[in-house]
C-alpha cells in the first residue's frame, strides 16, 4: 500500500483525450519525464493506485497527453477526469537531487530557528523566478522564498523544513 508521506503531488488529469483512452494531465513538476520510473500514482476514492505509463507526450511546457496500461477507451479514460497525480518520492531521490523539486516539500510543516512554526507548506508559486514556500497557519498564508540559504535541515521523517529567515522578512 503506497502511503501519502511516500509521494508528492505533481499535478491532476483534466479530461479524456481522443478516443484510444489517453488522459490530458497538468503538471507543475515534469519530474516524471526526468526519473526513471515508468508509473504515476493517482488518488482514487482516498487510495493511492499506481498506474503505469504506456506512453505519453508533451502538448504543452506544463500539459502531457497520457496513455495508461488498462485503459483504452475514452470511457475509461473519463473515470480519471479531476483526479490528482502524485509521483514517488524514492524516484525522485534516486535521480539526484537535480532531479528534485521544490514541489517535494508540500505538506512539510516549516519551523523556524527563531520564531518556531510558521505554518504548513501548502503550494509552490514558481510562477516567477524566485520560487516561493505557500506556507498556511491558522488559517492565514505566508510566502517565503524557497532559497537553499534559508533551509538549515530538512527531516523528511517527520516531513518538516527547519529555516533560518532573515530579519524583517516575515513582517
Amino acid at each position: 500500500m503506497i502511503r501519502k508521506e511516500e509521494v508528492y503531488k505533481i499535478g491532476v488529469i483534466n479530461k479524456p483525450h481522443g478516443v484510444r483512452g489517453e488522459v490530458s494531465f497538468t503538471f507543475s513538476d515534469d519530474i516524471f519525464d526526468r526519473a526513471d520510473c515508468d508509473y504515476l500514482v493517482l488518488l482514487l476514492d482516498g487510495i493511492f493506485v499506481p498506474f503505469f505509463i504506456e506512453e505519453y507526450r508533451f502538448k504543452s511546457s506544463n500539459v502531457a497527453l497520457v496513455k495508461f496500461e488498462g485503459v483504452d477507451t475514452a470511457e475509461k479514460a473519463r473515470m480519471f477526469t479531476n483526479v490528482e497525480v502524485y509521483f514517488p518520492i524514492r524516484y525522485a531521490e534516486e535521480d539526484g537531487d537535480a532531479a528534485l523539486s521544490w514541489n517535494i516539500f508540500e505538506g512539510f510543516k516549516v519551523i523556524d530557528k527563531n520564531h518556531g512554526f510558521l505554518g504548513e507548506i501548502v503550494g509552490v508559486d514558481d510562477s516567477t523566478i524566485n520560487v516561493l514556500f505557500v506556507i498556511e497557519k491558522e488559517g492565514k498564508e505566508l510566502l517565503l522564498p524557497a532559497h537553499e540559504e534559508f533551509i538549515l535541515d530538512v527531516d523528511r521523517g517527520n516531513k518538516a523544513v527547519h529555516v533560518d529567515v532573515p530579519d524583517g522578512l516575515l513582517d
